[in-house]
């Protein structure tokens, strides 16, 4: 897919960011920020809700999945963090240390569970971004649980301004791997709005200034 920033251009901006960052006595996280153009996020057909699995994730996600019986003792077995049966859903609902707990973490659920935790959780996690996604009939969970340990979602939110920010990496990590990150992003961004609508992108570590992107 042809893109209005190109691999080298967006490879330069991550490299003066991660130069900019200096030496903390922490290890600075790498954002991305895209703004657009001619695109109203107010209405709800335009709003970005997309998920990105990133080939270098800057930091893996704990994973909870809600299920019963067999496929919660494979969601045990294959690596989940957390696994909640449909008896514990109301405990999580009204204990705000569990609450804290799943909301660090990448939710799946089984299809039968789907509608009990929407309905005790669904507003906490939605607002978090972390509605869980079902585990389709015939899924290869480990596979699954990997994918989402991998992933980040991207959402416009707040006064639902025409721009998205994300974590895409850790200065602790290669130029070429953030930038196989962001592109990986601008492709999923592409699905959903036009090239066109790509008015620029940003980087910057935690406490270091932007750089913008060149047009290809």
């Amino acid at each position: 897919m042809r893109m209005a920033f190109d691999k080298q251009s967006i490879q330069g901006a991550v490299e003066q960011a991660l130069a900019d960052g200096g030496k903390k006595k922490f290890t600075q996280s790498v954002d991305m920020a895209i703004n657009f153009k001619e695109v109203d996020f107010k209405k709800p057909e335009n709003r970005i809700n997309v998920d990105v699995i990133l080939p270098h994730a800057p930091k893996k996600l704990k994973i909870a999945v809600f299920a019963d019986g067999e496929l919660g003792l494979n969601a045990k077995k294959t690596g989940a963090d957390l696994v909640i049966a449909g008896s514990e859903i109301p405990a999580f609902a009204g204990n705000k240390q569990k609450l804290n707990q799943l909301i660090e973490c990448g939710v799946l659920a089984s299809p039968q569970l789907m509608a009990q935790v929407g309905k005790a959780l669904g507003q906490v996690l939605s607002a978090k971004g972390r509605l869980p996604k079902p585990i389709l009939a015939n899924a290869n969970l480990a596979d699954l649980i990997e994918k989402t340990r991998s992933s980040i979602t991207i959402r416009s939110k707040g006064k639902y301004l025409p721009c998205v920010h994300c974590i895409i990496g850790r200065e602790n990590m290669k130029p070429e791997e953030i930038t196989e990150n962001a592109l990986e992003v601008l492709e999923a961004l592409l699905r959903k709005l036009s090239e066109n609508q790509l008015a620029s992108v940003y980087f910057k570590t935690t406490m270091g200034k932007a750089f913008k992107v060149s047009a290809a």
